[in-house]
């Protein structure tokens, strides 16, 4: 198997795929009596601290980032076009040799800059039998937004060409991608729902000594979260409590520089942990920012949690913390009104309490198995499909 992600902002594109390759050697040996061996296709170069399950490899690709011009390289001091030819050629040349008879690609479907493209129609010339899938989480963005990138990659008919299901990782009772226009109507019968990625997920043991329960401060990769950790590290602590900030290992260096200035008594600053799971865990209440991942890992706990959304450049976290907040899931701030009095006295209120989360589907985890396994059953390529992929 293959999961791919492309990593230009954040951790959670690659935390996720971490999750599925745990969830797919858990489960697919139970239903389809195979052994699982993978490949972690990634941008994001801290990705090996992370713990891959027994069979798995990373395969770690020249970064890129994405700022106010658009995507750039990362690192390497060449030009973009330069730096798509070579993610390119190593992603081709990784399905080609590797021979996976599974391939997920994480939210975009042709890579940045359409970086897939060349190895998904080479995976369909040499591997016909492979499965293809698009993960996408369940809050892509703004229709109209969404639908400027659909067109952007050229209609509907590539899709329909190179991939077999599109898993959204949700539950459309909360949210559905596909009443509110961002997957079009034309590709509903791709379509599954897993429920989100939440129960179920692998957590190991604590990296972080603190002598006292503690509230927790995160803001997932860093490199948008100086606003949310400052506001927060200054906030007051309540009695009884530590503090624990993780500003992620994107932030830049001088913004937490800042941070650890602001923190008050009893406030920890860490760059980064082993596992945020297990400090989600142990956590006695949560502040976040409200990408997917970081959401399906508080949404595995009973811990409550203030959701304070990005709001730019795309709409997503806003629309899924809204969305969740009107259940009762979670709380949010926007962050407009964030302050550190206002964290502190949400901290006093939710520390040690706790949030009944049974009323939404976090199933997904234990779906994706035995939704691979019955994909992995099929029969492998149509003469449909074949002439389809042959006239784009």
């Amino acid at each position: 198997m293959v999961l791919y992600s492309h990593d230009s902002q954040g951790l959670g594109h690659t935390r996720r795929n971490l999750a599925i390759a745990h969830a797919l050697s858990a489960g697919i040996p139970g239903f389809a009596n195979r052994r699982v061996t993978g490949l972690l296709v990634t941008g994001e170069s801290s990705a090996t601290r992370f713990d891959v399950p027994p069979g798995w490899d990373w395969v770690v690709l020249p970064g890129i980032r994405k700022g106010s011009d658009g995507y750039g390289p990362r690192h390497l001091s060449i030009g973009m076009d330069a730096l798509i030819q070579l993610r390119t050629e190593l992603i081709d040349t990784v399905l080609v040799r590797f021979r996976p008879h599974l391939v997920v690609v994480d939210r975009h479907a042709f890579g940045v800059d359409g970086e897939l493209r060349q190895a998904l129609a080479n995976l369909r010339l040499k591997r016909p039998a492979c499965k293809v899938v698009l993960g996408l989480r369940e809050v892509l963005d703004s229709p109209y937004v969404i639908k400027q990138e659909w067109i952007g990659i050229h209609g509907m008919g590539p899709i329909r060409s190179y991939f077999d299901q599109i898993w959204v990782y949700g539950d459309p009772a909360i949210h559905d991608p596909l009443r509110t226009g961002e997957i079009p109507e034309i590709l509903g019968s791709l379509v599954r729902y897993t429920g989100y990625l939440a129960a179920g997920r692998v957590s190991h043991r604590r990296s972080t000594l603190l002598d006292k329960p503690y509230v927790l401060t995160m803001a997932g990769g860093g490199s948008d979260g100086l606003a949310l950790v400052l506001a927060a590290a200054g906030a007051e602590v309540p009695e009884g409590y530590e503090h624990l900030v993780i500003t992620g290992p994107q932030m830049p260096m001088e913004h937490r520089r800042l941070v650890q200035c602001a923190a008050g008594p009893g406030t920890s600053v860490v760059v980064q942990t082993r596992d945020a799971l297990a400090e989600i865990e142990g956590a006695s209440a949560i502040v976040s920012m409200g990408g997917y991942n970081s959401i399906g890992e508080i949404m595995s706990t009973s811990t409550p949690a203030l959701i304070v959304p990005r709001t730019e450049p795309r709409r997503e976290q806003l629309i899924r913390a809204s969305a969740l907040a009107r259940r009762g899931i979670v709380d949010m701030c926007h962050p407009d009104d964030l302050s550190p009095e206002l964290v502190a006295d949400w901290f006093r209120g939710a520390a040690g309490t706790r949030v009944d989360r049974s009323g939404i589907d976090l199933t997904g985890i234990t779906a994706l198995a035995l939704l691979a396994a019955d994909l992995l059953a099929t029969e492998a390529s149509t003469p449909e499909r074949r002439r389809a992929h042959a006239a784009v």
